[in-house]
């Protein structure tokens, strides 16, 4: 799993890049506080290695919880930049912090 992130000069926004192994998956997508937590909002694409990855743009200085939806399966980033307990799902959020 891996998160980078590329801030741009001519607005406050980071493009950030995410990506998760997930070999034998056949669908990931992300989920957070950006995109309302919808499943169907921000779709992964599964690249030749088994990597699924996408982009998305956030505004620049703040933080925003996240999981990845692997069929189904909620999990959370091992290169996020914190964690945070969420009492709705009774575990902890992945934090990425721009």
């Amino acid at each position: 799993m891996a998160i980078s992130k590329q801030y741009l000069k001519s607005k406050p926004v980071c493009k950030v890049t995410f990506s998760i192994l997930a070999e034998d998956a056949k669908k990931v997508s992300l989920v957070g506080s950006f995109n309302e937590w919808n499943t169907k909002a921000t779709p992964l694409k599964k690249l030749k290695n088994g990597t699924f990855k996408g982009v998305v743009d956030l505004d620049k200085d703040g933080s925003y919880e996240f999981k990845y939806v692997v069929d189904g399966t909620y999990v959370n980033d091992d290169a996020a930049d914190a964690y945070v307990w969420s009492d709705f799902a009774a575990a902890d959020n992945s934090v990425v912090t721009v």
